[in-house]
């Protein structure tokens, strides 16, 4: 089974074809994603490549982490498993904002006088 690689960093203007190309001469390339943004579209500078093998993986990560695509140096690591999203994350969960009113302003925990 293979190895899925986060890759960080990367130049906005990246394709997944650029990424696939690029992943492809250290292995066999699964699979490439880049992440966009679900309402426009763009590219948020980061994304995951699933190598065919964990050596060829390995491989990616000691040849291309820390090169340069474009003018930005990219990251190459092993992906970790997406944390599981409990309550309060997310619209409305509070998710360590402090109280009421955004908790700072020195007033026992308001950020406004009511």
């Amino acid at each position: 089974m293979g190895k899925k690689l986060y890759v960080g960093s990367l130049p906005f203007d990246t394709t997944e074809d650029q990424i696939h190309k690029i992943f492809s001469a250290h292995g066999q390339v699964v699979s490439a994603k880049l992440i966009t943004d679900k309402f426009t579209g763009q590219s948020k500078g980061f994304g995951f490549v699933e190598m065919g093998t964990d050596e060829e993986a390995q491989a990616a990560i000691q040849q291309l982490h820390g090169t340069t695509i474009g003018t930005r140096k990219i990251i190459v690591n092993e992906a970790r498993p997406m944390e599981e999203r409990g309550p309060g994350r997310g619209f409305g969960g509070g998710g360590g904002r402090g109280g009421r009113g955004g908790g700072g302003g020195g007033r026992g925990g308001f950020s406004k006088r009511w």
